[in-house]
């Protein structure tokens, strides 16, 4: 049986594993941010939940735009300069702030990880981990 909306929480909270390190202090909007290597540090306690991370090539990292007020539900797409809802864009001005990208993993020290590709700024709050599994990802 469907929920109602009145069955759903009213409030959800998350609390950080980590956070980014990296040279960008604001948003930037250019494929410049792609290339660069990124550090993600999680919280030692959590150390032990990257066991046997170092054998994947990609991870998804959910984060959150800490930085972000507001959100417009229309607005012109950064990549294609398109307009478009905020669902179809990748706006980091959204209803409830939540970052997603795939990159590139370099390599792991303890609990920091080196990635390259993340699109987040310095100090934005990582809230997941999440392995990029081709076999499963790219199904037809």
């Amino acid at each position: 049986m469907n929920k109602g909306p009145e069955e759903f929480p009213e409030k959800i909270e998350f609390n950080p594993i980590g956070y980014v390190e990296n040279d960008y202090f604001e948003p930037v909007f250019n494929e410049e941010i792609y290339e660069k290597v990124s550090k993600i540090i999680l919280k030692n306690e959590l150390t032990d939940g990257l066991y046997r991370v170092e054998e994947l090539e990609k991870l998804y990292i959910l984060f959150y735009f800490s930085r972000s007020e507001g959100y417009k539900l229309i607005s012109r797409r950064r990549y294609d300069g398109e307009m478009a809802g905020v669902f179809a864009s990748r706006s980091p001005f959204r209803p409830n702030g939540i970052g997603l990208t795939l990159v590139e993993l370099v390599k792991v020290e303890g609990n920091v990880l080196y990635v390259k590709g993340l699109d987040a700024i310095n100090g934005t709050p990582v809230l997941d981990i999440k392995p990029y599994l081709k076999e499963i990802e790219e199904k037809d």
